[in-house]
């Protein structure tokens, strides 16, 4: 995974194990997303700090579409996933 179950925790802003059901499965679909969208895996070490800044963007928005300022998200993802597809580029 591109972060740990607690840094995804302290992502949405959530005490303890209560909602890892939901959150574990989304952090294992973001790395196949990343690469989908980049052309390039993210998810090796060491992971690229701006792969982990833009996981924890991501998990937002599907954790909790509705509790969100949804554009406002989704512009800020596009634009970290425009970078790191050109950071790919360039490795």
């Amino acid at each position: 995974m591109l972060i740990d179950i607690q840094e995804a925790r302290d992502a949405l802003r959530l005490d303890g194990p209560d909602n890892d059901t939901i959150i574990i499965p989304l952090l294992e679909s973001i790395p196949s997303y990343l690469e989908v969208t980049t052309g390039r895996t993210w998810d090796t070490e060491p992971v690229h700090p701006l792969a982990q800044t833009v996981t924890k963007f991501i998990l937002q928005l599907w954790y909790d579409p509705e509790g969100q300022d949804k554009d406002r998200l989704q512009r800020t993802i596009n634009n970290l996933l425009t970078a790191l597809t050109a950071i790919g580029r360039g490795m």
